[in-house]
């Protein structure tokens, strides 16, 4: 501000040298209580002012002579009595009209008053004002006694120069002709601007190589436009090259003062209007500056039509700066100011006038809401009742009588955009007109039968709060915004004299002024949510933003794969929000859940890419577009425990990279920008591939096998690991311009596994020990999310304090967890109970808390969370100062005792585990998962405890992956069989190291019992399934019969015959999946058949169910001899997984397989493709639905070769002595006969599915096939 300052000071008091003729009121109570009296620390007449009525009516006024920066206000009592204002409003005005209400935090309007009669309350303002007039407005006061005041103001002088713009002038600043503009690193251009006009130009620039500026307002908003043009043509189209515009503020027509400052600092702008600013980051052709004329308040002075708008600005520019320099010496010239009046309160409303017969009336409104009452009347002689009103946006009007609507008009559209808009409401001569903003197209007219003539009053907004009240009744909602203009019958209202009750009266509205507020500029909704408001409120539609709560503040998505694996996920495609509450956008990532969970990054180009020699082409550039954009990976990459990317690299007379003492031929650059000049395998800066790091290349000359140059084929390979470094962004290869050159090269997907934040955990084991980090800054928005486990019954988790303010999660109770915070309002809790369930069970529990401008939340585990909406126009921003208290107080009191794990504060993880290594009494990391994530592990697979995690051993299970839940199966090709060896007792005990998919327990070798479980699908019938027989000619055998049924035949005697127990569900040779399930303990036989539904069948060797005994040998041989043709999974017996050890693990079980054999899915219950297939990741063409928490179906492209024939498997159990066997046989029928028609041909590699419901569609297998037992 241009203030005269004494010591650069800007606080000498305002109000104590003033005459009394400079003070106003309401009212007072006697001339000893007048307004002149209100002087601080004065004694004078009755000790200070006191109106007539204690009420929200009365408001004190002060006169300071000339505009003044005001810098602080103070409040007092009346001397010697009880009298004084605990809580007020503070208005301001440059002309004693059209007050404008100061705000804290724009948001607060209430300032604290006093407490006693004697004290001086002092408030700083926390942005200057600058203003002529300030009026007091008090709202609560002494309960014992009345309202009592003494007012002192503080701050200095202000200089203004000030410029009138009528709307067809303007002022131009020319640079000499003679004078070349010079680039400087900073300019500025700054002014003040008032306007009761929505639209209009402020400033327009003309600078060098015909680039132009142009600050306009639109609609109440400022635009800042960035233009380029090629020539001084007539056409706009074809002289715009380049256009960049920018909005900022809102609500600027209000004929108050608002400041505006355009500066450039390098190819940076930053462009402010009043409290907001914006950083621009321009491109060098728009740079605005090197101007060589400035024209204020209009475009016309330069004679050209290179600008959008050519609307001149209707108002007042005051301190025009170009760099510090004024250029406006134009006289202080001053405006008629129109009176407004502002409906706050969600009550009734009114504003009325006795009127005699009145044919015509309008008047203008602003407002957010959507709907509200305008005005409403009686009609004489009891034709009805006439009601306009806002609803949905549009002008309506209707005329009802005894509940039957007489008229019904309506029109305009889109009228709660805040801006100024005009209703004109006439009737003459049998005609009912209504027009909105003067406009024709938004006028509705009506030819009522009867006479539209207004009853003694008009009630505005609303209905007196009476109950004798009969004359004005409101079926709609009361109007929330700012009125003026209001004419009735052609004739203005003076809204002052309403003011003063001389006519009309009046209740809850402030009036001369508009307090009118948009709460969406600047919006508080963030990562792009949309902001709508009405008058008291906004809210933000979070729709399609991935982002979720009040301010749309929180991401709906995990910040890695290795968190969604641990909510139970599966291999797929994830949006994953890596900085959570962060700038960084959500990113669709594949992620492959293994053992390890790795996230895969395509890129534009992962297919080897071959090149030849080419004449004129000396380097070929390959540049790689990620699916994800720098800043994510980046993140992606700090966050990950390992990251790597191979680069093959294949060449005939192409080199790689040359010696390390010569230029290199080939580089990649990755995301430091800088050249690296190795290959995968080697480390940066050597100049080397992987095998001159291992000492093999094929020339020990090189360190490459490529750079040998040799005529023959050759390769480089490798990965890249150093996480520095990655990923690759671009390659350039050189050696390919002599004519014999040929290469090929291929970039791999970036792969990345582990979040170092999802573990990164401390333990706490003192009460008085704890954690510090620098101060949360969470001021508008605050989110704080970890993970905790104790056994301690309460315990504060975190803790950040300020002056008065301060934000705390704490463990209250064993079954409450609160979150508690002050941001100036007074202490705020939000509190969760888990309804009887302890959180101190030593298992790991998630805490959520959050806090914005619009409320609080708290959400632990899946208990219902908890809310607590922030109080209307109060404090908004939380201000901190101490440091960050993790596990512990300031106080050292209520410390907590347990683990705290992935402690993130507005998306950015604490590194517990760093700070705790130099902290006494905490420990860093923090074992003990498997007692929150065992239940993961599943089919009978154990939870086995990492430091950062936990893995699950699927040794005892017939499961594999990474939660023991994918079922292990097998499509085989004809030919192929397994054979499985166990081991003798001696032999296990002496090789204990043996892994446990291949051992064996002791009791496997007794056939006292036996757990036979395995999943099946064919269209075979008869088919024998499973086969176990000892040395002594014991067996059991699982077969289907030529109809389909399931047999199970038993032979646990040599002495007796074979017994056959069939299940009663018909037809399982459907092509459908079947879970079966025998169990013998002793001479009782359990078997389960999972088909659709779970039968139970029991049987003794007694039952007389049993079907008759026969000859085992025959029988059996017979069916093997046929052979199986099928799918077999998840074969289990005991605890041996037979077909597991041999799929997954041929090399260190004793299994031996003939023929070939592939894991397929043909055991999944619901199979996308079930032979086996080798998966590859290209993502270019995904599909499926998206998902929170779900993966994309489909979304991965597989190579699948059909593996068809028929099968014939058979087990075996040999009890010998020295050895027990298992054996597996499958021998394939040397002809295949299909009942399909001839018509279809499937290839040997047909991707079709193999299995078929019809019963004539099963093998038939050749008279030569045999089957051989060892």
């Amino acid at each position: 501000s241009n203030s005269v300052l004494s010591g650069d000071s800007c606080d000498g008091p305002l109000v104590s040298s003033l005459p009394q003729s400079s003070f106003r009121s309401s009212s007072q109570l006697s001339n000893s209580h007048g307004p002149g009296f209100a002087k601080v620390n004065r004694r004078d007449g009755a000790g200070g002012w006191a109106p007539v009525e204690s009420n929200k009516y009365q408001w004190l006024e002060v006169d300071l002579g000339v505009r003044t920066e005001i810098t602080a206000v103070a409040t007092q009592g009346r001397y010697g009595s009880s009298d004084w204002v605990s809580s007020f409003l503070l208005m301001f005005s440059d002309t004693g009209r059209n007050w404008k209400q100061y705000r804290q935090e724009d948001s607060i309007g209430a300032f604290t008053g006093n407490s006693n009669a004697d004290s001086v309350v002092q408030f700083k303002l926390q942005q200057p004002v600058f203003a002529r007039f300030l009026r007091l407005l008090p709202l609560d006061w002494n309960p014992n006694g009345r309202i009592g005041l003494r007012l002192e103001a503080y701050g200095c002088p202000y200089k203004s120069d000030v410029a009138s713009f009528d709307g067809s002038g303007c002022l131009l600043y020319r640079f000499s002709p003679n004078t070349t503009p010079i680039l400087t690193a900073k300019d500025s251009i700054s002014l003040k601007f008032k306007t009761l006009q929505n639209s209009g130009t402020l400033i327009h620039t003309e600078g060098q190589h015909d680039r132009s500026l142009t600050l306009e307002l639109h609609k109440g908003i400022l635009l800042l436009h960035l233009r380029k043009v090629t020539d001084r043509l007539t056409h706009a189209s074809k002289l715009q090259i380049s256009h960049m515009v920018v909005s900022l503020g809102s609500l600027l027509d209000d004929l108050h003062w608002h400041h505006v400052a355009i500066e450039r600092v390098s190819g940076r702008v930053n462009f402010t209007v009043d409290k907001s600013t914006q950083q621009i980051q321009v491109p060098a052709e728009l740079s605005p500056f090197e101007i060589n004329e400035i024209s204020f308040g209009g475009v016309q002075c330069h004679g050209t039509q290179m600008v959008l708008s050519r609307r001149n600005f209707h108002g007042c520019l005051e301190n025009l700066l170009w760099n510090e320099v004024n250029v406006n010496d134009l006289a202080k010239q001053h405006q008629k100011v129109s009176i407004t009046v502002c409906y706050l309160s969600l009550g009734r409303i009114v504003q009325c006038f006795p009127t005699p017969q009145r044919d015509a009336g309008g008047g203008g409104f602003r407002t957010w809401n959507r709907a509200g009452l305008l005005l409403t009347f009686d009609l004489q002689q009891q034709v009805g009742s006439l009601w306009l009103y806002l609803s949905e946006t549009r002008v309506r009007l209707q005329i009802h009588k005894a509940g039957r609507i007489l008229l019904d008009a309506v029109t305009g559209f889109g009228l709660n955009d805040g801006q100024w808009h005009s209703v004109d409401l006439t009737a003459r001569r049998g005609r009912l007109t209504i027009t909105v903003d003067k406009e024709e197209s938004s006028t509705a007219h009506a030819s009522p039968s009867f006479p539209v003539v207004s009853g003694n009053n008009l009630f505005f907004g609303g209905c007196p709060d009476s109950k004798n009240n009969q004359e004005c009744r409101n079926p709609f909602n009361v109007f929330q915004g700012c009125m003026r203009h209001i004419h009735v019958d052609n004739n203005a209202v003076d809204l002052i004299k309403v003011q003063q009750m001389l006519i009309g009266n009046y209740s809850d509205l402030q009036i001369d002024m508009c307090g009118i507020i948009d709460r969406c500029s600047p919006s508080h909704c963030e990562h792009g949510g949309r902001c709508t408001q009405s008058w008291s409120t906004f809210h933000c539609n979070c729709s399609n933003t991935g982002y979720s709560g009040a301010t749309c503040h929180s991401s709906v998505y995990e910040q890695s794969c290795e968190v969604y694996k641990h909510k139970g996920n599966t291999t797929g495609l994830y949006y994953i929000d890596v900085d959570g509450s962060g700038l960084i956008k959500p990113q669709l990532i594949y992620c492959n859940m293994t053992d390890k969970t790795w996230m895969v990054i395509q890129h534009n180009n992962t297919e080897l890419t071959k090149l030849k020699a080419s004449s004129g082409i000396n380097q070929h550039l390959a540049y790689f577009n990620y699916s994800a954009d720098a800043e994510q990976l980046g993140a992606i990459i700090t966050q990950a425990e390992h990251c790597e990317q191979e680069v093959v690299y294949h060449c005939r007379k192409s080199r790689l990279l040359n010696t390390p003492d010569g230029s290199p031929f080939t580089w990649w650059v990755g995301r430091t920008d800088e050249p690296q000049t190795y290959w995968g395998g080697a480390v940066p800066g050597s100049q080397q591939c992987g095998c001159g790091l291992q000492g093999n290349c094929i020339d020990s000359d090189h360190y490459c096998n490529c750079d040998a140059d040799r005529k023959e084929w050759a390769a480089d390979s490798g990965l890249l690991i150093h996480k520095e470094n990655l990923p690759v962004r671009w390659v350039v290869v050189g050696d390919i311009q002599r004519p014999e050159s040929e290469a090929a090269y291929r970039v791999s997907p970036l792969r990345c596994h582990g979040d170092k934040n999802f573990w990164n955990a401390a333990f706490f084991n003192k009460e008085t020990s704890y954690l510090h980090f620098p101060t949360f800054h969470g001021e508008l928005s605050a989110d704080i999310s970890f993970l905790f486990k104790t056994t301690a019954s309460s315990g504060v988790f975190l803790e950040n304090l300020g002056i008065k303010d301060f934000i705390r999660v704490e463990l209250s109770s064993p079954m409450e967890v609160v979150f508690s915070f002050d941001v100036g309002n007074g202490p705020f809790e939000v509190r969760v109970e888990t309804g009887g369930m302890a959180l101190n069970d030593n298992r790991w529990h998630r805490v959520r808390a959050e806090r914005n401008v619009k409320e609080a939340s708290l959400c632990v585990d899946a208990f219902p969370g908890a809310t607590q909406k922030a109080p209307a126009d109060g404090h908004i921003h939380l201000q901190l100062n101490s440091q960050l208290f993790v596990g512990g107080t300031a106080s050292r009191m209520k410390g907590f005792l347990g683990c705290i794990r992935s402690l993130q504060l507005n998306g950015r993880t604490l590194d517990l585990e760093e700070r705790a290594k130099i902290t006494p009494g905490v420990s860093p990391g923090c074992p003990g998962h498997c007692s929150s994530y065992g239940h993961l592990c599943q089919n009978q697979a154990r939870c086995v405890e990492r430091y950062n995690g936990f893995s699950c051993d699927c040794g005892l299970s017939a499961y594999a992956g990474p939660f023991c839940q994918r079922e292990v199966s097998a499509y085989f090709k004809p030919g192929t069989s397994v054979q499985y060896t166990f081991k003798e007792p001696y032999e296990l005990t002496r090789n204990t190291s043996t892994q446990s998919q291949s051992s064996s327990i002791y009791s496997d070798l007794t056939l006292r019992g036996e757990n036979v479980s395995f999943s099946f699908r064919t269209t075979q019938s008869p088919a024998l399934l499973l086969y176990i027989c000892s040395y002594y000619r014991e067996y059991l055998a699982v077969l289907l019969n030529r109809n389909g049924y399931l047999d199970v035949k038993y032979k646990l005697q040599n002495s007796r015959d074979a017994e056959v127990f069939r299940t009663s569900i018909r037809n399982l040779a459907n092509g459908q999946l079947h879970r079966v399930s025998i169990r013998r303990i002793s001479e009782t036989v359990s078997v389960q058949v999972i088909y659709f539904v779970t039968i139970n069948v029991t049987y003794t060797h007694s039952n007389k169910d049993i079907l008759s005994s026969y000859s085992l040998d025959p029988e059996i041989a017979r069916l093997n001899s046929l052979g199986f043709s099928g799918c077999l999974s998840v074969v289990q017996f005991n605890s041996i997984t037979p077909l597991k050890a041999a799929l997954l693990y041929p090399n260190t079980n004793p299994v031996i397989v003939t023929g070939p054999l592939a894991e397929s899915t043909c055991g999944s219950s619901s199979p996308a493709n079930p032979y086996p297939a080798e998966t590859t990741h290209p993502l270019s063409d995904h599909s499926g639905t998206l998902g929170t928490g779900e993966p994309i179906v489909n979304a991965i492209k597989s190579d699948s070769a059909l593996i068809g024939g028929v099968i014939a498997v058979v087990i075996f159990v040999i009890l010998s002595a020295l050895a027990i066997m298992v054996r597996f046989l499958y021998r394939r029928k040397e002809t295949f006969h299909s009942q399909e028609p001839k018509s279809i041909k499937p290839e040997a590699d047909s991707p079709e599915y193999p299995f078929h419901s019809e019963p004539t569609s099963q093998n038939v297998l050749s008279e030569n096939q045999k089957e051989y037992f060892i």
